[in-house]
C-alpha cells in the first residue's frame, strides 16, 4: 500500500471527527454536555482551591439553532499559559500528575477543551476565556481557537477586561444546540448538581431570560480527595511493567513498597518469593517473565484494601439537607455507606429517600442517579444503580412495585458512587456498569433507607387508623346520648323539646371524654358495632 495513503491525526483531529464519544451526539445533548463540562470545570477549580463554589450559567438563544453558552465562577483563575493549553489543547490537565488518583468529576482531561473543539465546529467563532488570578490587578480575555492540526490554542486576541470578580474564571462559547425542558435539560442538570453539590451557589438564566437560583445548603466543603499511590490489585500487567521501568526505586523490593499503596515490607517479601524473584534485583533488569510472576503472585497474596482517603462523599447529613431544599417532603432518610472495594479501586456508595409532601402519589418514583457528583442523565435503563432500585421489593418499604420494575408512590431517590475509578458502560459516561462488588453496595445502602422510611409509612398509616377509629367515637356520641337521655328519665316524654337537648348535650360530653379515654388505651368498637347490626 502506497506510503502517501496514511496519515497521523492528532487528538483534536480525532473528535473532531468522533464528537459523539464526548457526548455531542445531537443538538439537545450537545447543549447540555457543554453545560456540564464547563459546570464540572468550575466546581473542581474551586473545590481545588478550597474555596465555596459561586457559579452563574446562562444561556442565550441567538438565533434557531444558535445558542450562546457563559459560566463563570469565582475560582482561583489561571495564569496565561496554564489557561491556554487548559482550554486550547484536549488531554492536557491535573489528571494525568499521577498514575494513582483520586475522586474527580472527569477523568478524561477533554471536558472544557471539547465544548470549545465542537463550538468552533459548529459555528466557526472562537471562544472567549476571561480569567483573574487573586494577584491580578485586572483579569484578561483570550479569544482563541483549537488548532485540531497540532492539538494547541491558538489564540487570537488577548486584552486587559474590567471585571466585577477579584479571582474567578469566566468560559463563553457559540454554539449550535437545541434547547430541550424534559428531564436531559440544563435546568434539571443544574438543579440535580445542587443536590450533590450543597456547598455550591449557582444562578441559572435560561434562554427566556428568567433567573433560577440554587442558594448554597452547607457552609462547608466536602472533604478533600487526597491523591494516592495505586494499589497493586488494580493494576494491568502492562502499566505494572511501564512502572518498573519508570520507577526512581533501586530494587525491585522498594519498587513494591514505596510505588504502591499498602503495600508494606512483609507483603512485598511474601509477593516476591511467591514469585521466586530476588528482592535485591534492579526494577529496571526483570524480565517481562519475573514481571509476569511478580504480576500473578499479587493476584494471589492478601493485601490490604486500598485507603479510601482519595474518596470526597456528600455526607448523609449534607445530603438529607440538600434533598429537603429542592422537594417539600414529610420525610427524607439519607445513608452514607462504608467505603468498600472492587478491582483494587475504592468506592462509596451513598443513597437519600424523600418521601411525601409535594410528589405525586401516584406516578413512579423520582430518581436522580450521580457518579462523583456529577448527574447521570441518560441511559437510565442500563445503569446499575437504577438496576439496583429496580431489584428491591419495595412493598417491605411502604412503596409498590411489580418485579423488576420502578417503584410507585411519593418518593424522591437520590443514589450517588464515588470512586477513583468509576467502570462506565461507554465513553459518554452516562451509565454505571454493573459489577456485583458495586451492584451489593447499592441494594445494601438502598436497604438501609428503605428501612427507615418502612418505619415512617407504618407509623403514619397506623396515626391514620387511629384517627379514624376516633372519629367513629365521635360520630356515634350524638346517637348513643339521645338515647341514654331517654333512659334514664322516667318521664322523658313529658320533657320539653329544650330540657330534653340539653340532658343529651350533657350526656354527648360525658360520653365524648370516656370515647377519648377508650381511645388512647386502644378500645375498639367492634363489639358495639356487632350489636347494631344484630338489632
Amino acid at each position: 500500500m502506497p506510503e502517501d495513503n496514511h496519515k497521523q491525526v492528532s487528538v483534536a483531529e480525532f473528535f473532531e471527527k468522533n464528537r459523539h464519544l464526548l457526548g455531542f451526539n445531537n443538538p439537545g445533548k450537545a447543549l447540555l454536555t457543554s453545560v456540564k463540562e464547563a459546570v464540572d470545570n468550575s466546581l473542581d477549580a474551586c473545590e481545588d482551591a478550597n474555596i465555596l463554589p459561586d457559579i452563574e450559567v446562562k444561556i442565550q438563544e441567538l438565533k434557531k439553532g444558535k445558542y450562546r453558552m457563559i459560566v463563570e465562577d469565582n475560582g482561583p483563575g489561571l495564569n496565561e499559559k496554564i489557561l491556554q493549553k487548559a482550554f486550547g489543547s484536549l488531554l492536557f490537565g491535573s489528571k494525568f500528575r499521577s498514575i494513582g488518583g483520586k475522586q474527580g468529576r472527569g477523568q478524561q482531561g477533554i471536558g472544557i477543551s471539547a465544548v470549545i473543539l465542537y463550538g468552533q465546529l459548529t459555528t466557526g467563532k472562537p471562544a472567549k476565556i476571561t480569567s483573574r488570578t487573586l494577584k491580578d490587578k485586572e483579569a484578561r480575555e483570550y479569544t482563541m481557537h483549537i488548532n485540531v492540526k497540532t492539538n494547541e490554542p491558538d489564540v487570537i486576541a488577548s486584552e486587559v477586561k474590567t471585571w466585577k470578580r477579584k479571582h474567578g474564571t469566566r468560559v463563553e462559547v457559540e454554539m449550535e444546540g437545541k434547547y430541550v425542558g424534559t428531564k436531559q435539560s440544563p435546568y434539571e442538570f443544574i438543579k440535580q448538581t445542587a443536590v450533590v453539590n450543597p456547598h455550591a451557589s449557582i444562578i441559572y438564566t435560561d434562554p427566556e431570560g428568567k433567573k433560577h437560583k440554587f442558594p448554597r445548603v452547607v457552609e462547608k466543603l466536602p472533604r478533600k480527595a487526597k491523591e494516592l499511590k495505586p494499589h497493586p490489585s488494580g493494576v494491568e500487567f502492562g502499566l505494572f511493567k511501564r512502572m518498573s521501568k519508570d520507577t526512581k526505586a533501586r530494587n525491585v523490593k522498594s519498587f513494591l513498597t514505596k510505588d504502591f499503596d499498602k503495600v508494606g515490607g512483609g507483603t512485598a517479601k511474601t509477593i516476591l518469593d511467591t514469585a521466586k524473584v530476588d528482592g535485591q534485583t534492579m526494577p529496571k533488569l526483570l524480565s517481562d517473565d519475573q514481571l509476569h510472576e511478580i504480576h500473578e503472585a499479587i493476584k494471589i497474596t492478601k493485601i490490604m484494601n486500598p485507603s479510601t482517603d482519595c474518596l470526597s462523599p456528600i455526607g448523609s447529613e449534607a445530603l438529607a439537607k440538600s434533598l429537603e431544599s429542592e422537594y417539600e417532603l414529610d420525610f427524607v432518610k439519607a445513608v452514607s455507606r462504608n467505603p468498600t472495594v472492587y478491582r483494587g479501586f475504592p468506592f462509596q456508595v451513598e443513597v437519600a429517600i424523600g418521601y411525601g409532601g409535594e410528589l405525586d402519589a401516584e406516578g413512579s418514583v423520582i430518581l436522580n442517579r450521580f457518579s462523583n457528583k456529577v448527574p447521570l442523565l441518560y441511559e437510565e435503563g442500563s445503569c446499575a444503580l437504577t438496576k439496583g432500585i429496580k431489584s428491591v421489593t419495595w412493598k417491605s418499604y411502604g412503596l409498590h412495585n411489580s418485579s423488576g420494575s420502578m417503584p410507585t408512590g411519593p418518593a424522591v431517590i437520590v443514589i450517588h458512587i464515588a470512586s477513583t475509578w468509576v467502570p462506565f458502560t461507554s465513553e459518554s459516561k452516562a451509565a454505571v456498569s454493573n459489577y456485583p462488588a458495586i451492584s451489593k453496595e447499592i441494594k445494601l445502602s438502598i436497604q438501609e433507607a428503605g428501612r427507615a422510611l418502612h418505619l415512617y409509612v407504618r407509623k403514619q398509616r397506623k396515626a391514620g387508623l387511629e384517627e379514624e377509629k376516633r372519629q367513629k367515637f365521635i360520630g356515634y356520641s350524638g346517637e348513643v346520648a339521645g338515647a341514654v337521655a331517654k333512659l334514664i328519665s322516667k318521664d322523658s316524654y313529658k320533657l320539653k323539646k329544650e330540657d330534653l337537648e340539653q340532658s343529651v348535650s350533657k350526656i354527648q360530653k360525658s360520653l365524648l371524654k370516656t370515647a377519648e379515654t377508650m381511645y388512647a388505651s386502644g378500645a375498639s368498637l367492634e363489639n358495639v358495632e356487632e350489636g347494631d347490626e344484630d338489632e
